[in-house]
């Protein structure tokens, strides 16, 4: 792994952790707000309109994170809007790279760099941040808008609304309150939970992740007994949030991550639910497992040091969810 330091790359050692072994996530960098008339959104500058063709998606089909916003540019109508590279499976001692020997990977189709940490220099030439996917690009004014997903997805929910007629509301005013703790505790727990128990560096710093991930997992399977979805009987960001880990749960974060309690398909109910996302209009084709599985195994070295990668379960996410009508 590396991180940019006054624009210069850096490599490091190891995965950063805390004194008592415990995994560390970096705070995004970049947080401004794409909006329907380019006023300022809940942060950063303003300036960002909405407009057709001007903005460009940076992403990783392995990073479950990047993956958010692919499925709410297609459930949002946005391809034709906005524009995607998709960099190589492998993150290696140059972190993301535009390397294309890898199927479904694109280069930097908007300026041919080579590395994605050219893209964030390119915005600040004096950076100082780890090199993340997803990155909201600004072909206008040739900076990025955010590299945060959770608030890229509520941009991709409505910023662009007048302009392609799709109103599918998957932030609805009326659920914010009750979806933010639910969001709350899958994001603590589950999606940086599954980090948290496969980076620690302590047996301490495990057990610590590993109880309230699974604690967590049998939460969400007794909530979905009853309710189709997270929130009821309507589909919400929340659904979207959790679904890209369930994704990678079998493949991955079960072996490579020691997650390993239950799979996923050991819960009905869960396992349900993925297969039904999985087969919403549009949704397969962002789900790539060829490139999770490879990067996972192949990039953290200090996990998996013979970048052995293992031949895993064959997993059919197409077969019937019995989950109600499509």
């Amino acid at each position: 792994m590396g991180k940019l330091v006054d624009g210069e790359w850096t490599r490091e050692a190891d995965i950063p952790s805390g004194k008592d072994g415990d995994f560390e996530r970096a705070e995004s960098s970049f947080r401004s707000w794409i909006t329907p008339d380019g006023a300022p959104g809940p942060s950063g500058d303003g300036g960002f309109r909405a407009e057709p063709g001007r903005y460009h998606l940076y992403v990783s089909y392995a990073c479950p994170w990047a993956h958010r916003t692919l499925m709410f540019r297609k459930l949002k109508g946005l391809d034709d809007l906005i524009g995607v590279s998709v960099v190589h499976p492998d993150m290696l001692e140059d972190g993301w790279t535009f390397d294309t020997d890898f199927p479904g990977a694109t280069g930097d189709t908007l300026y041919g760099l080579p590395y994605l940490r050219d893209v964030y220099v390119k915005s600040d030439p004096g950076a100082t941040t780890r090199v993340t996917v997803p990155v909201l690009w600004d072909r206008q004014t040739e900076t990025t808008v955010s590299n945060e997903s959770s608030e890229i997805i509520r941009m991709f929910n409505s910023a662009f609304d007048a302009i392609t007629g799709n109103e599918d509301d998957y932030w609805p005013e009326a659920l914010r309150e009750a979806i933010a703790p639910v969001n709350e505790r899958i994001y603590e727990t589950l999606n940086n939970g599954v980090y948290r128990a496969g980076f620690a560096r302590s047996q301490k710093a495990y057990d610590a992740a590993a109880g309230p991930l699974f604690d967590t997992l049998d939460w969400l399977e007794a909530r979905l007994s009853e309710n189709r979805y997270l929130m009821g009987d309507r589909i919400t960001e929340a659904d979207w949030r959790l679904v890209s880990t369930l994704f990678r749960f079998d493949l991955v974060y079960h072996t490579h991550f020691k997650c390993n309690r239950r799979r996923i398909v050991e819960y009905p109910n869960l396992w349900g639910f993925t297969r039904e996302l999985y087969q919403w209009p549009g949704i397969a084709e962002t789900v790539r497992p060829d490139h999770y599985v490879r990067h996972y195994y192949f990039s953290h070295e200090s996990i998996n040091p013979h970048r052995i990668v293992p031949i895993n379960p064959r997993i059919d996410w197409s077969e019937p969810h019995g989950r109600g009508a499509s």
